[in-house]
């Protein structure tokens, strides 16, 4: 958490924050509640979250909470709207939200997945030995859609492993997926400076998701080149413009919709380009990705019949 900029007040809440939540997190797991004495709910939730942190502080999870209004300074830098508001923190950044986790089952639940995957307690040799389950997680998380988590967790990898490109490239196209692409942008450039990294297929990729985002547009504008694509179906421009625009949007079913429409109804219409720009998709979303599957099966059926 930065400091500059901050008064007596604010510095002292940071370096609390940092001695009771930061410093543990870097080798244990910490569930850190926001709470306040007159939240009712959040009195239900803590012997709760007591009990399971005693549980498993053989496992190296520990309980730490943040009073909102003794830390209000604290409690604006997580945004928090509504109380209780509960994380899971490791190595200074949060990896899950467990605040609709309010059954102990459920919160069991959540721990094992994350104990199974983060290297809680293990120094240098088993944090490298668990890179690759991390970027795992990172991905699962991306392909959930939570963008943020998914940059939080690839960036927490790159900083156990700075050389490791799917790392670079997992932040990018999470930033990507969060709306964030001028910080996408900065993160690709450092990678592709770095000869050991560019020329990694993973950065490909990463530069595939980012090319796609420039195509956004807003909602209005979304909405016009979706009718005038409607409107001129045997109009290749106005499909391609489209199925650009509603995959940088978010729609990706729409996207290839069209694109597929426009390869059966014409597969050498610019040189291929609705089957070049449905491949390219499929890299910047992920090979291994359900809705690439899918939606390569269609493409298959239509290349094969």
């Amino acid at each position: 958490m930065a400091s500059m900029g901050l008064n007596l007040d604010e510095q002292k809440a940071v370096d609390r924050f940092r001695t009771n939540v930061v410093e543990p997190s870097m080798t244990n797991l910490v569930i850190l509640d926001f709470w306040a004495e007159w939240c009712g709910p959040c009195k239900a939730l803590t012997p709760v979250l007591e009990k399971i942190a005693a549980e498993y502080a053989d496992k190296g999870v520990v309980l730490a909470k943040v009073n909102v209004d003794e830390e209000k300074f604290i409690a604006a830098q997580f945004q928090v709207q509504s109380i209780p508001t509960v994380y899971a923190m490791f190595q200074g950044k949060p990896v899950a939200d467990l605040t609709n986790a309010r059954s102990e089952s459920q919160l069991k639940q959540v721990l094992d997945q994350l104990l199974a995957q983060l290297p809680v307690g293990g120094g240098a040799a088993g944090q490298q030995q668990d890179v690759t389950q991390f970027i795992e997680m990172g991905e699962q998380v991306l392909a959930e859609g939570d963008g943020e988590r998914a940059a939080a967790i690839f960036g927490q990898v790159m900083e156990m492993a700075p050389d490791n490109a799917a790392a670079h490239a997992g932040l990018v196209r999470a930033l990507v997926a969060s709306g964030r692409e001028e910080e996408a942008r900065s993160v690709l450039d450092s990678a592709l400076s770095n000869p050991e990294l560019a020329s990694d297929a993973a950065l490909a990729a990463a530069k595939n998701a980012l090319e796609l985002a420039a195509n956004k547009v807003d909602d209005s504008e979304l909405g016009a080149l979706r009718e005038a694509a409607q409107a001129a179906p045997a109009d290749m421009e106005k499909q391609m413009a489209f199925a650009e625009a509603a995959f940088a949007a978010g729609s990706r079913d729409e996207a290839a919709d069209t694109l597929l429409t426009m390869f059966a109804a014409d597969r050498e219409w610019n040189d291929g380009a609705a089957r070049a720009k449905l491949l390219q998709i499929f890299e910047a979303v992920g090979l291994e990705d359900e809705w690439v599957v899918k939606t390569r099966r269609r493409l298959s059926k239509l290349l094969f019949g």
